[in-house]
């Protein structure tokens, strides 16, 4: 185990901004304690760790405002790597961290410039550091940190030229800043990820790539693209969420016009990554100028160890409207059907259909909940209703759930009086099923007058009385193993939403004909989805 080098110089002085307070003598201990610990291991480790322990000691609203995590020493080397394959050249590239926390990149990105520039003299190899490597960062003491590390990270560098590296971050807002000629190679990094509400000025100048709400990661990204050389890399990790969702589809055109993909890695695990994140992430580079082509996909597992392992699962094109949710593989069993299914042209309008959300959020309408039947009352419809296989199953039996909902004047809007097909909106990919579907009988509908449908469910509703393909086909056509790993390469997130429905591929309508006929005969559903699995691939029935 290597120990982290030692500087020949005391730490770097704190900024004048940031005020320490008193520790008790247990704290005292307990930081020593810690800081000897944090020596035993390499610069990169000791760097993660420190960098988690103090995020962790933040208060949570004050981390949630900041959305700061570390990444892991072996991701953030990875995205080094992809870099490299983006074309990025040590030797001489500029780069940019816009939001470079306790210097997670930026320790691993200068010893690479450090190991680029091997044979050249100390003294040269910190000038050129200093003058290609920069970072921002919002927070005084996480930037303290990053030139902490920094110093650590090129200690031998430092003592051979006899001197420490000069300051290369930049305490700043980086959403703030203009920048002007200064351009880069590469812009890297993990920044922070949450909603925001954006003054009216931000708003407009952020407005290319906002639809609706605006998400902090959507709007570094945005900046990678102003700060990016006309042929500069870009390569992030974020959440997953934007290769899907609707508040995203500007940003996804923004991306394809200006700087396209060139690799995408999937975290594997959601849990274990990153401390406190439940979010699905990726490592992602894009290349400004790069004329849109089939972008490289992998897989990537962290072990306990910290050391990760990396699967090829295969490759992805852009949509024709690339503001519409990307199609990318997980696995190399999706790559193979996915070849296929990215030509296919039909969508739910044409089965005649159309998605809505459930309209009852029940937490803003408690006092018209009921728990027995009532003249004036419907069913209330949960999620728990829509059991796996198909089933719906009208009940109501966890917490705070009651059967029955009893409109106001002001609520009749909530009340549908329509059959169609029910659609689970909250599905995790580690459950064997993120599509979860049944249909609304109408004969249900019929014996109770109407129902109220929760938020927590999609409405897949007909156009017309007679649409194409009937609802129990569609039903079943949903809970497919085909149609669910088809799903699984366009969604993000957690949500299964309205949006990402209507822009689920599927079959021709007109080939529908014998999924009709194997229900009609009772078939087996392994047949069913054998069936479903022939009319994606285009092997016929």
């Amino acid at each position: 185990m290597s120990m982290v080098k030692v500087s020949p110089w005391p730490l770097r002085k704190l900024p004048a901004v940031i005020t320490l307070a008193p520790l008790t003598d247990d704290a005292q201990f307990l930081a020593r304690k810690l800081g000897t610990t944090a020596a035993r291991l390499d610069v990169a480790r000791a760097g993660y760790r420190i960098g988690v322990l103090y995020t962790g000691s933040m208060p949570e609203e004050t981390r949630a405002k900041m959305g700061a995590h570390y990444t892991p020493p072996a991701l953030c080397e990875r995205l080094l790597d992809m870099a490299t394959g983006a074309g990025v050249d040590w030797l001489r590239a500029k780069v940019l961290d816009p939001a470079c926390g306790g210097g997670a990149f930026l320790s691993p990105l200068a010893r690479r410039m450090a190991t680029a520039l091997e044979g050249c003299g100390a003294e040269t190899v910190l000038r050129s550091i200093e003058r290609r490597l920069s970072g921002n960062e919002l927070d005084p003491f996480a930037a303290w940190l990053s030139e902490v590390f920094l110093d650590a990270a090129i200690a031998d560098v430092c003592r051979a030229a006899g001197r420490r590296l000069n300051s290369v971050v930049r305490v700043c807002d980086t959403l703030e800043q203009f920048p002007g000629m200064n351009r880069y190679d590469l812009v890297v990094g993990n920044p922070p990820y949450r909603r925001v509400t954006l003054p009216a000025k931000q708003r407009e100048r952020f407005g290319r790539s906002l639809f609706g709400h605006a998400n902090l990661y959507g709007l570094f990204t945005d900046m990678a693209l102003r700060y990016a050389r006309s042929d500069g890399v870009i390569a992030y990790v974020t959440p997953t969420s934007f290769l899907s969702g609707e508040y995203f589809k500007a940003l996804r055109g923004l991306l394809a016009s200006q700087a396209p993909p060139v690799g995408i890695d999937f975290i594997a695990e959601r849990k274990g990554v990153f401390d406190d994140v439940l979010q699905e992430t990726l490592l992602a580079t894009y290349r400004r100028g790069r004329e849109p082509a089939a972008a490289r996909v992998h897989c990537v597992a962290q072990d306990p160890s910290g050391s990760i392992r990396i699967v090829r699962a295969g490759s992805f094109e852009l949509p024709e409207r690339p503001e519409e949710p990307w199609l990318i593989p997980r696995s190399a069993r999706q790559r193979d059907l996915l070849g296929r299914v990215s030509r296919l042209r039909y969508r739910l309008a044409d089965y005649g259909y159309t998605v809505s959300t459930g309209p009852l959020v029940w937490n803003r309408h408690k006092e018209s909940l009921r728990d027995e039947p009532a003249e004036g009352r419907y069913p209330l419809i949960w999620a728990e209703s829509v059991r796996s296989g198909g089933v719906f199953e009208f009940r109501a039996e966890k917490r705070n759930h009651k059967p029955y909902f009893e409109p106001t004047a002001r609520e009749q809007w909530v009340v549908t009086s329509n059959p169609c097909v029910l659609l689970q909106r909250t599905t995790a990919k580690e459950q064997s099923r993120r599509l979860i579907a049944a249909e609304l009988p109408g004969s249900f509908i019929e014996a109770h007058g109407a129902v109220v449908v929760e938020n927590h469910l999609n409405m897949i509703k007909p156009l017309n009385k007679t649409p194409p393909v009937s609802p129990a086909i569609l039903t079943a056509l949903l809970n497919s193993t085909t149609v669910d790993q088809v799903f699984r390469c366009i969604n993000g997130s957690v949500a299964v939403s309205a949006y990402e429905l209507q822009a689920l591929p599927l079959p021709c309508p007109n080939e529908i004909n014998r999924l009709e006929r194997l229900t009609a005969q009772g078939a087996r559903r392994d047949e069913f989805d054998r069936a479903v699995e022939r009319l994606y691939r285009g092997t016929g029935g």
